[in-house]
């Protein structure tokens, strides 16, 4: 998937495993695999959920916009039967708004 970027204009990395186009220590996904090119981890890690966290601040329309694109490209390459945890990996971790 390319052309997607976070508000920090972290491009998410093109398939075949190329690298991000980051700066160091940016955290950004490294595809097809969806690991994080920085600590290894599923991608997003907890360190890049806390960066989105700040980026985005109130606004979460944006961020699930994102999320959602990163989710929809991550199912393609992952070719992942279950949705539900490709689902609860993107947007699970996402504080509730009290009602």
């Amino acid at each position: 998937m390319t052309g997607v970027a976070d508000r920090s204009d972290v491009m998410v990395a093109e398939a075949g495993g190329n690298a991000p186009v980051a700066g160091a220590g940016e955290h950004a996904p490294v595809t097809p695999d969806w690991t994080c090119g920085t600590c290894g981890a599923d991608w997003p890690c907890e360190p890049k959920r806390d960066r989105l966290l700040t980026e985005y601040g109130e606004d979460r329309a944006m961020l699930s916009v994102y999320l959602g694109a990163c989710l929809a490209a991550a199912a393609e390459d992952l070719h992942a039967p279950g949705a539900t945890s490709l689902r609860n990996r993107f947007f699970g971790w996402l504080p509730r708004r009290p009602r």
